[in-house]
């Protein structure tokens, strides 16, 4: 019998001048930036939890707190990668994602992230809301320990 994998999430970049340095790749903390472009869209477009409001009206935020990167191949301006997300475990107050950038089938950039739910107002990490745990739930399903507490309560 063969394993259901949970669904990833993909998005499409174009490598922009922006993203470069003068030798015309990728400067590498830009892919910082286009994996924390991908965690928004992620929440907007395939959890359907608005990541803007998140963050300004409900003051839940995301920062990653570990991060594992390797880079493998240069990317260039003109070029269109992919991101491609992928839950690997859910806990009660943090989020394992690992992250793949590519390009024509070669892997041009790794990360692995921990982002824990943090209160905006006093900094301080608490659990995991749970609409946005039951929506995780779908890209790890079985993994959602906070998701497992609330059913509990």
């Amino acid at each position: 019998m063969t394993p259901i994998t949970p669904p990833a999430f993909d998005m499409p970049m174009r490598i922009r001048f922006a993203h470069c340095d003068p030798a015309g790749i990728v400067y590498f903390p830009q892919y910082l930036v286009m994996t924390n472009a991908l965690v928004e869209d992620w929440f907007d477009h395939a959890l359907r939890i608005d990541y803007a409001r998140m963050i300004s009206q409900r003051r839940v935020g995301l920062p990653i707190v570990k991060l594992n990167c390797e880079f493998s191949r240069p990317s260039r301006m003109g070029e269109t990668v992919t991101l491609t997300l992928a839950v690997d475990s859910v806990g009660q107050r943090s989020i394992r994602i690992d992250i793949v950038c590519h390009c024509d089938g070669e892997v041009r950039f790794r990360a692995k992230q921990v982002l824990v739910t943090t209160s905006l107002d006093d900094g301080h990490s608490i659990d995991i809301p749970a609409d946005i745990a039951r929506a995780i739930e779908q890209f790890a399903p079985g993994t959602s320990r906070a998701l497992k507490e609330e059913t509990r309560s």
